[in-house]
């Protein structure tokens, strides 16, 4: 991708992390993940930059772009479709280490989670199908691929671009990879969005829960049903799950609404808890510490 290294800096230099579209280069938020910020430059209409949570050195982010140059390959070997993308590590003196991560920008209408608003149940339902037949890839990569790797995949709706059949995936900026059984990203570098009372606590939810369920087919399919309360469309959830049970690799336990109500409650109270949490460290480093806060958060969420 064509950008100029010295607009990615002067956009991180003058950066405001509270009011995005205030800063010295204007950016126009496209939206957020659980723990990073997407959004367009003035001048680059044709890219999503994705800005990453901050790294303690230069080195550290080196790191992480290898591991994720790794991951989109080894997702292409699996069969995956992923658009053109690129990274930059921006740093300065006194200032913490960024990442940005830019990929091809594609219009919102071909989004998945877009496309199951439709009133046509039909065509919701194909979506997902799309969806489920793409992600059993990886699990085939992973099957034929054993012990010596394997790739965990998010495969919720909203990470997914239909474009005219061809099924891509945009969410490819945590790398989750192992290599014989051992987790090959350190999370340490995503950690250092959350506040630091709470770090030991999150530490722990997040390695034991959030890293772990993308490697398991059952738990990646769970969370693209409950995904469906988020994004407003709970009335396809028993119809999602009826697609969604013929790509289980373990037929014997198929999913069942109660069980993705269950996991829906769970889910949306950690997250809910995360963000609520980050807000308060933001006060307080804003407003008590008179310090400068490096995180873009979201506003009210709905789940």
């Amino acid at each position: 991708m064509q950008v100029d290294i010295s607009l990615m800096e002067q956009f991180e230099r003058g950066l405001d992390p509270q009011h995005i579209e205030k800063s010295q280069i204007p950016a126009t938020l496209l939206g957020y993940g659980e723990i990073s910020a997407i959004f367009k430059i003035r001048g680059y209409d044709h890219i999503a930059f994705k800005r990453m949570p901050l790294f303690s050195d230069r080195q550290s982010a080196q790191s992480y772009i290898q591991l994720y140059q790794e991951y989109c390959l080894r997702l292409t070997a699996a069969g995956l479709n992923l658009p053109a993308s690129d990274t930059w590590v921006v740093a300065f003196p006194n200032r913490p280490v960024v990442l940005y991560i830019a990929q091809e920008f594609l219009p919102s209408e071909f989004f998945g989670h877009n496309l199951i608003q439709s009133p046509d149940i039909d065509k919701c339902l194909s979506v997902i199908e799309k969806v489920a037949k793409e992600i059993s890839k990886v699990w085939r990569f992973n099957t034929a691929h054993a012990p010596e790797v394997a790739l965990a995949i998010d495969g919720q709706i909203s990470n997914w671009i239909d474009m005219d059949g061809t099924m891509i995936y945009i969410d490819t900026s945590t790398p989750l990879l192992k290599k014989e059984g051992l987790e090959q990203m350190d999370p340490e570098p995503l950690l250092k969005s959350t506040p630091g009372f709470l770090r030991w606590i999150i530490r722990w939810l997040f390695l034991d829960d959030v890293m772990n369920r993308y490697y398991d087919p059952r738990q990646v399919y769970i969370d693209i049903a409950a995904n469906l309360y988020k994004e407003q469309r709970p009335d396809l959830i028993p119809a999602a799950i009826d697609v969604l049970n013929q790509y289980l690799t373990d037929k014997s336990k198929p999913l069942t609404v109660q069980e993705i109500e269950k996991y829906y409650r769970e889910d949306k109270l950690l997250w809910t808890l995360f963000l609520a949490f980050r807000k308060v460290d933001r006060y307080l480093t804003t407003k008590l510490l008179r310090r400068r806060y490096e995180f873009i958060l979201p506003g009210k969420i709905k789940r």
